[in-house]
């Protein structure tokens, strides 16, 4: 059922109407987006900081991967485990934690001494950050009981989402030039002060009634499945399709069956795999993850041409980028009175339409007259993202029982991640194959500049910078062609994706009845 009315104990009471007091519950959300912006932020802004990072701690280039890798792949691991520790501890309570396990780590990595202390850091951050994001939607499913206030709340916490990641690479990269790297760390603690000190008084409590034992081995089968596989796809992100990468996944596939079998089996799962028999929750899902599938990749080599091809510097790039981000936050919150007066499966497929659109664009456009034309479509892609992600978020929330929010919460987030793995994993190897096989070298580059130049756009400027001018811009020029031919390719591909998961959504919730007035 797509409205399905609230268990959780009575709050403070309007004494004209007779339920909680609005000022409290938007207070409350303005506190859960303290986490949210930080997460958001802290997913971009360390890229800024990497090269000072490698400067000041002498660090390898396995461990600089580490670096980036640790976060994600301990945050994905453990999603489902943590939103489902909430429901059964209470979910206020978990964000209170985690957020405070998140401060003290973070303000103890930004002094790190060698590359391995920033490596366990950025595991510890992992473990926490699981606790936030869960916490954060199924408060919000709990605080906000009517329909047309829970949509709005959702979009402005998939808002905060888009702002943070605008703000991100704009925010790193002022902290490292202004201070030092270890900045971008230390500043969560400051962010999270709001919620530390006014959580327990403004956020209610609320959690699973009758949430059963907790059993041991589904915990390690979660982790032992979403772990391998998440690595799998980063093997194949940076790596390609290999017997390494194969490996991972594989055993993360299986895992995952093991996973759920023994959900199916045991009194009190720890995941009610029932859930995605609901055909309106697991299009839902769908419909996340393939969004983020579609900006992620997307921006994966817009960054690329915006760096590359025009020559902007990161931060120039971060903020062209600006105008696209704000315009997923405002199409976000434009839908939420929309689906009072359209179903909201339209709404979800017109969302993915358009992202499918973005993509037709940069298929049969010009992409030589300038980042305009790719911003332009970038924007269209954003309108998509934002209204698609805004309704099959309170999709999935709504469609589930309230004392399993937690537990929903936790497959969204697990979504979100990899969503954003995938659209930089498969498209970004897409693009990498076509650019290296339609890559034809100028007689006269020297083999090692041409084996530095095969390897990625970054590689061939590189090259081209050492050259002799003649044969610096034609390496330039073939490297861009190449690199722009690949675009094409992987922009269809992303336009088919979008389009078959649009003309789903529309087939499936359909029958999603509109919002009540």
């Amino acid at each position: 059922m797509y409205s399905p009315s609230s268990t959780q104990a009575p709050r403070s009471a309007d004494p004209v109407k007779g339920q909680a007091a609005p000022w409290r519950d938007w207070t409350a959300l303005a506190l859960l987006m303290f986490p949210v912006l930080l997460v958001a932020v802290d997913n971009t802004a360390l890229t800024f900081a990497l090269p000072a990072i490698a400067r000041s701690l002498d660090v390898g280039g396995v461990q600089l991967l580490w670096i980036v890798d640790a976060y994600p792949l301990v945050l994905a691991a453990l999603l489902v485990s943590m939103g489902n520790l909430g429901d059964r501890i209470g979910r206020r309570r978990l964000l209170l934690v985690g957020s405070t396990g998140f401060a003290a780590v973070s303000a103890a990595t930004a002094f790190a001494p060698s590359a391995e202390w920033l490596i366990a850091g950025r595991a510890g951050l992992g473990v926490f950050g699981a606790m936030l994001m869960p916490s954060t939607l199924s408060l919000i499913r709990n605080i906000f009981t009517d329909p047309n206030r829970r949509r709005l709340a959702i979009a402005v916490w998939a808002a905060g989402f888009s702002g943070g990641a605008a703000l991100g690479p704009i925010f790193g990269g002022w902290l490292v030039e202004h201070f030092w790297w270890g900045a971008v760390f230390l500043v969560a603690a400051f962010l999270l002060l709001p919620l530390l000190t006014f959580g327990r008084v403004l956020i209610p409590e609320s959690k699973d009634a009758n949430p059963g034992r907790v059993d041991v081995p589904s915990i390690v089968l979660s982790v032992v499945t979403m772990a391998p596989f998440v690595y799998g796809i980063k093997e194949f992100a940076v790596h390609g399709f290999g017997a390494s990468a194969a490996a991972f996944m594989g055993f993360g596939l299986v895992m995952g069956i093991l996973f759920v079998r023994r959900q199916q089996r045991i009194q009190n799962p720890m995941l009610d795999v029932a859930l995605f028999k609901n055909k309106v929750f697991s299009t839902a899902i769908v419909a996340n993850v393939l969004s983020l599938f579609s900006m992620t990749g997307f921006i994966y080599f817009f960054a690329q041409h915006l760096q590359l091809v025009e020559g902007q510097s990161p931060m120039e790039a971060g903020i062209a980028m600006i105008p696209a981000l704000l315009a997923t936050v405002i199409a976000g919150l434009l839908v939420v009175p929309l689906v009072r007066r359209v179903r909201p499966g339209y709404v979800v497929a017109a969302g993915l339409t358009l992202s499918a659109v973005g993509y037709l664009i940069v298929v049969v456009g010009d992409h030589g007259s300038g980042p305009v034309f790719l911003l332009s479509a970038l924007t269209v892609l954003a309108v998509g993202v934002g209204a698609a992600e805004t309704i099959s978020n309170d999709l999935i929330l709504a469609s589930v029982p309230v004392d399993k929010s937690g537990a929903a919460s936790a497959i969204s987030e697990t979504g979100y991640e990899l969503g954003s793995l995938l659209g930089t994993a498969v498209l970004g190897s897409i693009l990498t194959a076509s650019y290296q096989h339609n890559l034809v070298i100028p007689d006269g580059v020297s083999s090692q500049a041409a084996g530095k130049s095969a390897e990625t756009l970054a590689g061939a400027v590189d090259a081209a910078s050492a050259l002799p001018s003649p044969l610096s811009e034609a390496l330039t020029v073939a490297a861009r062609t190449a690199f722009e031919s690949g675009v094409h390719i992987t922009a269809a591909i992303g336009l088919v994706l979008m389009a078959g998961a649009a003309v789903l959504a529309a087939v499936v919730l359909r029958r999603v009845p509109k919002a009540q007035k």
